[in-house]
């Protein structure tokens, strides 16, 4: 972990929205965001979790000069993000940083099985709701000539999963947005970069082993266990973990970084296990 009295101030004075913040490995970013001295704008649909988590770290921050507040935001609404991105403008001037990092899991199912509605869920959230954001705050940025993309993938986008193809199938769709963008808005000085997350031990991450300790018919601890012995440095992930290399793609060490996509996995490069066959009906 950084020196926070050494890290304080790498992204002094900036502008940061974070989508998804209230929980989970958004609340970590906007925490050492701020750490690092941005102003952070918690973007959440949850907004009331957002609320409290923003108060909480205030109260943590009280005597330091960047700013949390929480707003809504419903990435699924492209009227509406294309609205609170200008807000954001509007209220602030600018805006330095945008981390989407809200996304949604899927209900673990194979595809032969897996129903129009789950799929849809899925990418409209996870893919759709990510380009939406993009778009509008790439527009802003390119008005600007500058500014920071940082999107939250995972090791799913690069090697699949079984059970999890609108999951799997998003995140390779973020990876790639996430390349493309980097391209266009290269001239313009505006980065973009992705952050491929392993294991990290988040609700998140609960709910979906849950569902697959049942299809593997095993207890949860034993798929802790199982998963952490799979990852070369021995440990689950920690939301800290990601927050500090999506901080570091923000910051000026990584001025030149563009079309990057940061594995944080303690070596793991992904889960290709295959299932046993079904019972059959």
């Amino acid at each position: 972990m950084r020196d926070d009295a050494t890290s304080a101030r790498i992204l002094d004075g900036l502008i940061a929205v974070v989508t998804g913040a209230s929980q989970g490995l958004g609340l970590g970013i906007t925490e050492q965001l701020t750490r690092d001295g941005a102003s952070v704008i918690m973007a959440d649909v949850q907004l009331e979790k957002a609320k409290t988590q923003a108060e909480r770290l205030r109260e943590d921050r009280k005597d330091s000069a960047p700013t949390v507040k929480a707003a809504h935001l419903d990435i699924t609404d492209s009227t509406g993000v294309t609205a609170f991105f200008d807000q954001i403008v509007n209220e602030y001037g600018r805006l330095d940083i945008l981390v989407n990092n809200a996304g949604v899991g899927q209900t673990v199912t194979p595809i032969v099985e897996l129903s129009d509605a789950e799929w849809g869920r899925v990418l409209n959230v996870t893919l759709t709701g990510t380009f939406y954001c993009c778009r509008a705050a790439g527009a802003i940025m390119e008005r600007q000539e500058s500014g920071c993309i940082v999107n939250v993938a995972s090791i799913n986008g690069q090697n699949p999963a079984a059970l999890v193809a609108a999951y799997n199938v998003a995140k390779a769709g973020v990876i790639s947005l996430t390349k493309t963008l980097a391209l266009e808005l290269a001239a313009y000085g505006v980065r973009v970069n992705a952050v491929s997350p392993g294991p990290v031990y988040t609700e998140f991450n609960r709910t979906v082993m849950a569902q697959r300790c049942q299809s593997l018919k095993i207890t949860e601890e034993q798929m802790i266990e199982r998963i952490r012995s799979a990852i070369p440095l021995g440990r689950w992930g920690q939301p800290i973990d990601i927050a500090q290399s999506v901080a570091f793609l923000c910051s000026p060490a990584a001025s030149w970084m563009t079309g990057e996509v940061l594995r944080v996995s303690g070596g793991m490069e992904g889960v290709s296990a295959a299932p046993p066959k079904r019972p059959k009906n």
